[in-house]
């Protein structure tokens, strides 16, 4: 989890209800099984389980030109 702290990533996540959603966040740190990042649709602060993340990739970044 070290290599992701400040990328920004793709995650398919389960909350604690069951709600499966898929978020881009920004990656900050983490402590043990919990990922603090940044949710880009919401622009605010979250923590999530590493546990509850189903699956993740590396987000593509477009750049303008």
């Amino acid at each position: 989890m070290e290599k992701l702290i400040g990328q920004i990533i793709e995650i398919i996540y389960e909350d604690k209800a069951g709600k499966i959603t898929q978020r881009r966040i920004e990656v900050h740190g983490h402590k043990g099984e919990l990922l603090r990042a940044t949710c880009l649709s919401t622009g605010g602060p979250r923590v999530f389980r590493a546990d509850s993340i189903l699956a993740w990739r590396l987000a593509k970044v477009s750049h303008a030109g």
